[in-house]
This record gives C-alpha cells, sequence and structure tokens, in this order.
C-alpha cells in the first residue's frame, strides 16, 4: 500500500499531510506512507470542531488532507472556514477519502461527489517500482501535532525522525513487549502518533487490533475475541474499565493484559482496580513535546511484597527516565538547580536529549521560554523521592494558593478518588474571601448513586471524608456535580473548570 504514497507524496517533500480518521488501517498506513516519501505526518484530532481544525490546516499549510469517510464534513466545513478567511488567496489541498464498510455508504458518495479520490483507488494509482529513500539527515520532520487543546491556543510540536526511532525502541524495552505483541488501539493515533506505537509494533511484528470507538465492552471483547495482549490508554479510560457495568465486562480475563497509561496522573485507586481485575498496569509520563511518555515508574521486585493500596500509591509516581531520554529533573524556578531529593521539595519537571521535540512551528518566542537554559521545561510541578522516583503534584497553572500555602489539587483529587460514590474528580482553585483561593471539586458520580434532591447532602458528606484524608485547608470548601468536560486523549480541560468556578463567584467569609 507504500506505493501509492511514495509516488504522489515525492512532489510534496517536506510538506505536511493532515491525516482526519479515528484508529483504521489507514490511519496506521499513513504514518508510514508518509514519512517514507519525506513529507511530515499531521494528525488532526477527531474531536476538534470545524474552526479549530480550519486553524490547524492553515497552520501547517497542509497540502493533502487524507480523511475517514465519517469525518469528511468535518474537513469540508474547515476548508469553508479557511477559504472564506483567505480573501481569494486559497488553495485548496488535495483531498484523499478513506472508505469503511462499517460507515453510511451515503458519506462516501458525498465525498466522491465533492472530487475526493477513494483511498484504496488512489493507492492504485502508485508505481511498484518506485524505491524510498530514508532521511538524509535524522534531524528532518517526521510529525507534526498539535497540543491536546487543554489551552486557548494549541501549539503545533515538530518532531524529528532521530527522535521517533529512539521512542519506537525504547517503548517496547520499557514495557517488556515481546515479538508478535496483540495491541489494541485504544489509544487515538494522532495523539502523539500513538505514543509512537505506530512504528514500535511494526518493529516487533505486532499485530494491530485497530478500535473505531473506544468502549469498555470493546476492550473486553477484542481481549476475548483476539488474544490482545497490550494497550495504552489515559486514566479516564481505565477508569471507564474498571467501573463497566458486569454486562459489559468478560472477566476474569483469558490472560495478564499489559496496560500502559499516561496523559494525566492516574489516581492511585484506579490503578488498585485495575490490578485487581488482572490487568498489569505500567504508568509512564510525557508530553507531546517528548513523543508522548519518557519517564516510567519502573517496578521493583520488592513492591511484590507489599500490600496492594501500597502497591498502587507507589506506581501512581511518575518515576525515572526512559532509556533514549538523555535527561530528566526537578529544578527549582528559584535557582534553577535540581531540588532536594526529599519527596517533600518542589519544582518543575525539565527534560532534555534526543526524545525532545525540535520546538514549535512559527513560535520563536514559545520556543525561546520553553527552552530556557538548555531544558525543555514541561510546566508540571514535582517532587524527587530519595530513590530518584519523580512525582506530578500539579501543573504550575494548577496550584492552588491558599492562605499562603501551596495546596496540590492532584493529591486532592486522589482522595476523592477513593470515595465510594465518586467516578471521576477534578480540582480548580476557586476565588476565596478568607483565604484568598481554596480548592473547588468537581465531581461526576458513579450511575445510580445519588439523585439532584441529594447532591447538597452527599457534597457534605465528601468533604467530611476528606476531612479525615488531608489536612483541614486543602478540604475543598465547595462541590459541583455533574460531567467533567475532556479533551479527546481523556485529559479533563481544566481551564473549562476554573472559568466555572470563576461564575460561581468567591466563597464567601463567614460570619459566625
Amino acid at each position: 500500500n507504500l506505493n501509492g504514497y511514495l509516488l504522489f507524496f515525492f512532489s510534496f517533500y517536506y510538506r505536511q499531510v493532515a491525516v482526519i480518521a479515528p484508529n483504521v488501517p489507514a490511519a496506521y498506513e499513513a504514518h508510514f506512507g508518509i514519512p517514507m516519501s519525506g513529507a511530515v505526518i499531521n494528525p488532526v484530532n477527531i474531536r476538534l470542531n470545524a474552526s479549530t481544525v480550519a486553524f490547524l490546516l492553515g497552520h501547517s499549510q497542509s497540502a493533502v488532507v487524507i480523511v475517514d469517510q465519517e469525518f469528511f464534513t468535518l474537513a469540508e466545513d474547515s476548508l469553508k472556514i479557511m477559504k472564506e478567511k483567505s480573501q481569494g488567496n486559497f488553495k485548496p489541498p488535495l483531498l484523499v477519502v478513506v472508505a469503511d464498510e462499517s460507515c453510511d455508504p451515503k458519506a462516501l458518495r458525498y465525498a466522491l461527489g465533492q472530487g475526493a479520490i477513494e483511498y484504496e483507488k488512489f493507492l492504485e494509482s502508485g508505481d511498484p517500482e518506485f524505491s524510498w529513500k530514508p532521511p538524509q539527515d535524522e534531524w528532518q520532520s517526521i510529525a507534526l501535532n498539535y497540543t491536546s487543546g487543554t489551552t486557548a491556543s494549541p501549539k503545533g510540536v515538530v518532531l524529528h525522525h532521530r527522535g521517533a526511532y529512539l521512542m519506537s525502541l525504547s517503548n517496547p524495552l520499557i514495557w517488556g513487549m515481546n515479538e508478535g505483541a496483540i495491541y489494541l488501539w485504544t489509544l487515538p493515533m494522532f495523539h502523539c502518533n500513538g505514543w509512537c506505537f505506530t512504528w514500535a509494533l511494526a518493529a516487533l511484528c505486532g499485530t494491530n487490533i485497530c478500535l473505531r470507538q473506544v468502549t469498555a465492552k470493546g476492550v473486553y471483547s477484542a481481549i476475548a475475541k483476539y488474544g490482545v495482549t497490550h494497550f495504552c490508554a489515559a486514566p479516564v479510560v481505565l477508569n471507564s474499565i474498571v467501573n463497566a457495568p458486569s454486562e459489559d465486562t468478560i472477566l476474569p480475563l483469558p490472560h495478564v493484559v499489559h496496560v500502559m497509561t499516561a496523559g494525566a496522573a492516574p489516581p492511585s485507586a484506579v490503578l488498585f482496580a485495575m490490578s485487581q481485575k488482572g490487568f498489569r498496569v505500567t504508568h509512564t509520563y510525557g508530553l507531546s513535546e517528548t513523543y508522548g511518555p519518557s519517564t516510567v515508574c519502573a517496578w521493583k521486585p520488592e513492591w511484590d511484597s507489599l500490600p496492594p493500596e501500597t502497591q498502587a500509591r507507589l506506581n501512581a509516581r511518575q518515576g525515572v527516565r526512559y532509556i533514549g531520554l538523555e535527561g530528566l529533573d526537578v529544578i527549582s524556578s528559584q535557582t534553577g538547580q535540581s531540588v532536594a531529593a526529599d519527596g517533600k521539595t518542589i519544582g518543575e519537571i525539565v527534560m532534555r536529549g534526543n526524545l525532545v521535540m525540535k520546538g514549535y512551528l512559527k513560535n520563536p518566542k514559545a520556543n525561546e521560554e520553553t527552552f530556557a537554559n538548555g531544558w525543555f521545561h514541561s510546566g508540571d510541578l514535582g517532587v524527587k523521592h530519595p530513590d530518584g522516583y519523580i512525582e506530578i503534584k500539579d501543573r504550575s497553572k494548577d496550584i492552588i494558593i491558599s492562605g499562603g500555602e501551596n495546596i496540590s489539587s492532584v493529591e486532592v483529587e486522589n482522595s476523592l478518588y477513593l470515595h465510594p460514590a465518586v467516578l471521576e474528580a477534578s480540582v480548580v482553585a476557586r476565588a476565596d474571601e478568607r483565604w484568598g483561593e481554596s480548592p473547588c471539586a468537581f465531581v461526576t458520580l458513579k450511575p445510580g448513586v445519588a439523585d439532584k434532591s441529594k447532591e447538597q447532602e452527599l457534597g457534605e458528606e465528601i468533604m467530611q471524608f476528606c476531612r479525615s484524608k488531608m489536612p483541614a485547608y486543602w478540604v475543598p470548601k465547595s462541590v459541583v456535580f455533574g460531567p467533567l468536560p475532556k479533551t479527546a486523549t481523556g485529559k479533563i480541560q481544566k481551564h473549562i473548570l476554573r472559568g466555572k468556578a470563576k461564575e460561581l463567584g468567591p466563597v464567601k467569609l463567614s460570619k459566625l
């Protein structure tokens, strides 16, 4: 299938090719055909709206758009927005539509009627004798990924061939992933190129099981039907797996299933519940700027004899650097020096080496700030434990300062997850007339726990529960119930919750 890419994309050397698709075989093939032609793959988040996709396509100057038939109207609407803003200078990209028998055929017919080229027909136009050439320089760009949308201004993360190569080999080595692994695509390929497992699976001669829509039932079914041995997922997906209704599960598992989680700090309660069901969870941490995960909470043999709850707490740490990452540290924002390895002193997590991006596309100011003093600055605040393992305490913008004291929203969230009624939780700062700021908890309840009339009572119960788990000033002074806004990769959009907390107004000073 690569020849169709190679013949056509050769003329687009060093150009961006956007892929708007869920986890389907064509999206996997694109991770090989596009870079082998010398072009740069730009996987687009399918859950973005048309205006955002228009920005990404315009900013990247994508010359070709490969789009799954289900999302053709998204691409079409995005291009219309681009045309309206172009003031007559719009040059539309080539549109290639991917057909899928499981989708409504009307969508495909419509796309072809609008002039799109059908994907398989496009591949047939290739020259079987065409010979691809590897990049002349490992620093050559291989992928362009935009930040996940947890902020208002997505940035284009430019990745290079060397980093992708090293990450593709580091991942299976870190995970103990063997040749012939059967991998389930729950993690979106559009997120950090599937954490580079797109390329790692090829290196291992692994089997790819594509899951178009991710559900707990789909995960359990794939394990039972196809013998899935590995999959990656954000903590929010793990949460849905452990809380799935019995009719959606197939338990006990036929074999140990290895799970890699990253994308947000996983609550220890979720890790514990996964292990109880037979999943072996490897906790990693990284960012789009570091090709996905680049640290791992490496399991220590001495942990095997510890109580499961203690194991889960230790496994919730972000751990040590990947073998392919040159440098990892936690540094003081004041001095730039390493913080004490005492598990208490907070600093910023920084990285450097070949597993760090080239930089942000067309954004010199952000690059200067991000790479200050020779380190990539993650923006995550953490501590370094005596054993050298790092642990995230918060994003720098998410830390809550109450009465001059720092409160880790992550640690408050971990305690909230221990409450039997809580399905999901996120904590942000809310203005407080007495303390300046205080924790505000946004909570999604498990199905059937309580109706609207009992929410106030349950909120007070949750706050009382927190008082038994944490210092008094950490306890949320307000609890808001409802679904949590998320990105397509499962990250909770705290900037939206901060906006909601602002709308609530400050916590009033007690007159007692």
